[in-house]
Parts: structure tokens; C-alpha cells; sequence
């Protein structure tokens, strides 16, 4: 299964998100720090989520960090964007 798949899957389980987009933005770092050949070293998402209402944006990332705590394994960069 591809990262953007398994990040997909984690995401949808932990917060079931209204909306979620999950963007593997490696090939924009091609030969950059952290690139490491795999081409799933850099991701970006969008989540819009009930679950994240009323947490502080720190509260947010630590939680979607917690549900990827694997794949924050072989992730160098991971963009977040919370949506209200």
C-alpha cells in the first residue's frame, strides 16, 4: 500500500473527517534533505474534522502525529492544514 494511501486509511479511522486531502509532494523535493529515493518522503494535508473543533492547533497536530505515528517513521515533512 502506497503512504498516501496508509495515511489516507489512518486519518478516515482516527477522525472521520468530513473532508480530507492527502498530497505526496516528494517529486517537489527530488534531491533535497530528506529526499530518500522512495519518492513518499513529503506529504501534505487538508483534514476538516469534527474531533478538532475545539482543540488548539497545537492539540491538532499532536493527535494527527499520534494516528501517523508509524508512518512518521519514513515521512521527512508532513504539511498540515486544518479546515473549520
Amino acid at each position: 500500500m502506497k503512504m498516501e494511501e496508509k495515511i489516507n486509511a489512518k486519518l478516515t479511522a482516527a477522525f472521520a473527517p468530513e473532508s480530507l486531502v492527502v498530497r505526496n509532494e516528494s517529486h517537489l523535493h527530488s534531491g533535497h534533505a530528506g529526499d530518500d529515493g522512495s519518492g513518499e518522503s513529503h506529504f501534505a494535508i487538508e483534514i476538516k474534522a469534527d474531533f478538532f473543533n475545539d482543540k488548539s492547533r497545537v492539540a491538532r497536530e499532536r493527535a494527527v502525529y499520534q494516528a501517523l505515528s508509524e508512518e512518521m517513521q519514513q515521512i521527512h515533512a508532513l504539511s498540515i492544514k486544518f479546515s473549520n
